[in-house]
Order: structure tokens, then C-alpha cells, then sequence
């Protein structure tokens, strides 16, 4: 069918207190089945568990554009924030320079899926319309949100290169981070993907998974109608377990898991670890992990007991092993890691664009992500030269 433009006289935007104002299957013609993350299930399943919420500061004003027949053709999941929590790409230097200068950085509007750092879409258009324009159409809505709530700025963040570039065209600052992936490159088996490796860094890997399946526990995954709530009883303690160590207070409750198991299951790939001779658990560690279109996404990891090794092998090497079986063409195993390149994880490019209402302000962080870019550039540059490590012949 041939792309259509909009008529500017039938063009409604709508703004959203949240995804239940909203058909799932309207919301998700325009998303697509490729990227789990912003679907209608997962994003209405943080909602409607309380995670994001007015209460925990992140108040739904999604956008959606009908046509003149009541069609839905664009969208994107927009939070109005008073806080920079849960995000990823950090603007807390930002909201401290600007508020020094007598400014106020909150109220912001944030374009993103809470709490999940992965790269996606993230201004939603119907396949049969002509996306670039409406997508400058919701940009549109994001700055009359500004404009409603008095916030300081908007941003999309961890949005696809294509997005990224139009956005940089409608005058959005542009900023680069890097997450570290794994690559399939039609390997038949783990063993396949070794043999592309330097000679030591194969041997430390061999050497990591032998360990870790000497301790005498075994990874076993669950997805589909095999996820039961048992399962994600045992894994929200050991994702309390991180999160107490990490942050202090957890961002997902136990009934998100339960709703994301009941709208997602098909989607949800969990490797949960146990003695090797007792697969019904009692549970020892846990991989959640979610399955797009052509990609493994690593969520959460987490652990009761300690096993040397077993992080590496819960999170990289049994998501590789998955995604060749599966013929999944990528692994992202989540934000930042340094540790991940040694284990054949290199970084790829990730895209923000933001709207900043105060003109001076706009300009200081404009120039302030040019130099970013710069570096972000140079250190990938490095890292994929001098520190790949992959054979250098290959």
C-alpha cells in the first residue's frame, strides 16, 4: 500500500493519561512486533503495576495521532518526570547547571520505555502512512507538552539512528552513548564463534564456562506457557538482590513480573540457575532476558548465592548459545560493561535527541554533546582497533 500523507485539517494528536486510553492493537500497528519493549503488553504492564506512575514519578502523556477516519497512525510513550531516575542516558549535570543558573530543569518530558536501557523505536508510525512527517508531527506534540506543563525539555532517548538524524534536522540536540553487543555472524554453534576469537581470549572463556559448570549448577530456561509464578517468585529475590546492591530500592514490584509473564510470555526467555540434578529448583540465580524479532535483550540478572563465573555464563555465553539456536541475529546484553568486549561484546552506537525550551540553555548543552559526540567516536574507535577481541585477520 502506498505511503499516505496527512491532511493537515484532519490531523488530531491526542494526549494519553494512559495506555488503557488506547487500543492495544492500534498501539502496536504502529510499534510492530520487532522490539517487544514497546509494545502495548510490556509498557501497559509497568503502568498498570504501579511501577511507572504519577506516584513514582513517571506520569503517563503518551501521543497518538488519528486520521480523519479515527485511525491511529503514530504514537510514542511519553512520561511528564520530576526526576531523571530510571532513564539511562544522564542528564543530571544538566538539570544541576541549569537550576545554578536560576532555571528549573523539572518538569521534563521523557520519550523512553521506563527503566529498560534499550535501543528501539521510539516515535511510533503506522507502516502505511509516510513516517518522517509524522514523526515530526509528534516532535510537534512533545514541544506543546512542554509548553502545557511548563517543562524545561523533552527527550527521546535510546531511539533508532534513522529517528536520531531526523530529529537532528528539526534543530533536537543529538547525543551519542555506546552499549556493548554481541554479533551473530552466521555461526553454527558456540564453538563456531570461539573459532573467530585470538587464541588467548578463547582459552579464557573455555576456561570461565568449564568453571562455572564445575561449581554444579545448571542453567535451565523457561519461556512460554513453562514460565509459572514460582519461577518469577524465585527470580524477583534475586533481582532484589542487585537492586539492593545497586541502587536501594527497585524499580519493577512482584506483579510487574507476573503481568509481564501473563501478556508476554511467548517473549520471555528467563535462564534460571539450580543444582545440576535438581531442575525444580530450589533456585540459585536468574537471566531475564526478552526476545524481539531478531534480538536477544538481557534485562536483569541477579543471584541468593554466589558462583564464580556464573554471571558471565547466566548473561553472555548462555544468551549466545541461545541466540545462535534461535538464529537471532544480535545480543544486547543491557548498559554499560566494559567487561562484556573481552567476551565478544563490542560497542555499537546509541542515539538521544532532546528539546531544550531556553535558548541559552539549548546552546551550552548543544555545544557540551558535540564534544561528547566526539569522544564517544574516538572510544569506539579504540575499542573495536585495539581491543576487539577477535582475530585480527578476521
Amino acid at each position: 500500500m502506498a505511503e499516505q500523507e496527512p491532511e493537515s485539517e484532519a490531523l488530531e494528536i491526542r494526549v494519553l493519561s494512559g495506555l488503557h486510553e488506547i487500543d492495544a492493537d492500534a498501539w502496536d500497528a504502529c510499534a510492530g512486533s520487532g522490539n517487544p519493549f514497546v509494545s502495548h503488553a510490556f509498557l501497559s504492564a509497568l503502568e498498570d503495576s504501579g511501577c511507572a506512575t504519577a506516584r513514582t514519578g513517571w506520569m503517563p502523556r503518551h501521543l497518538a495521532i488519528e486520521d480523519h477516519n479515527g485511525r491511529t497512525v503514530a504514537c510514542c510513550p511519553a512520561y511528564l518526570k520530576n526526576h531523571s531516575q530510571g532513564e539511562y542516558v544522564f542528564d543530571y549535570g544538566w538539570a544541576d547547571a541549569f537550576e545554578r543558573a536560576g532555571g528549573r530543569y523539572y518538569p521534563k518530558i521523557q520519550v523512553s520505555v521506563p527503566f529498560s536501557p534499550v535501543p528501539g523505536p521510539r516515535l511510533l508510525t503506522h507502516p502505511d502512512v509516510h513516517g518522517p512527517t509524522y514523526r515530526e508531527a509528534l516532535v510537534s506534540g512533545l514541544a506543546g507538552l512542554c509548553e502545557r506543563y511548563d517543562a524545561s525539555s523533552a527527550h527521546i532517548t535510546f531511539c533508532t539512528e534513522t529517528e536520531w538524524k531526523e530529529m537532528g534536522e528539526l534543530g533536537l540536540i543529538q547525543r551519542l552513548g555506546q552499549q556493548f553487543h554481541w554479533d551473530n555472524k552466521g555461526y553454527g554453534d558456540f564453538g563456531d564463534f570461539l573459532a573467530d576469537l585470538s587464541s588467548r581470549k578463547r582459552k579464557n572463556i573455555r576456561k570461565e564456562r568449564e568453571k562455572a559448570k564445575a561449581s554444579g549448577v545448571a542453567l535451565s530456561a523457561f519461556t512460554g506457557a513453562d514460565l509459572k509464578e514460582a519461577h518469577w517468585d524465585a527470580f524477583y529475590d534475586f533481582y532484589l538482590d542487585t537492586s539492593d546492591r545497586k541502587w536501594g530500592s527497585p524499580y519493577l514490584n512482584r506483579d510487574f513480573f507476573s503481568l509481564l509473564g501473563e501478556r508476554l510470555a511467548d517473549k520471555v526467555v528467563l535462564f534460571l540457575g539450580h543444582e545440576a540434578d535438581s531442575p525444580n529448583g530450589p533456585y540459585l540465580c536468574g537471566a531475564l532476558n526478552l526476545q524481539g524479532a531478531d534480538t536477544l535483550y538481557g534485562r536483569n540478572w541477579g543471584c541468593v548465592e554466589r558462583v564464580r563465573f556464573m554471571h558471565f555464563e547466566a548473561c553472555y555465553y548462555k544468551a549466545i548459545d541461545w541466540a545462535i539456536e534461535q538464529g537471532l541475529s544480535r545480543v544486547e546484553a543491557g548498559a554499560q560493561g566494559a567487561h562484556k568486549i573481552q567476551r565478544g561484546y563490542l560497542p555499537n552506537a546509541t542515539y538521544s535527541a532532546h528539546f531544550v525550551t531556553h535558548p541559552g540553555f539549548r546552546d551550552a548543552v548543544a555545544r557540551a554533546m558535540e564534544r561528547e559526540r566526539e569522544y564517544v567516536e574516538m572510544e569506539m574507535d579504540a575499542i573495536n582497533t585495539e581491543m576487539s577481541p577477535f582475530k585480527k585477520d578476521g
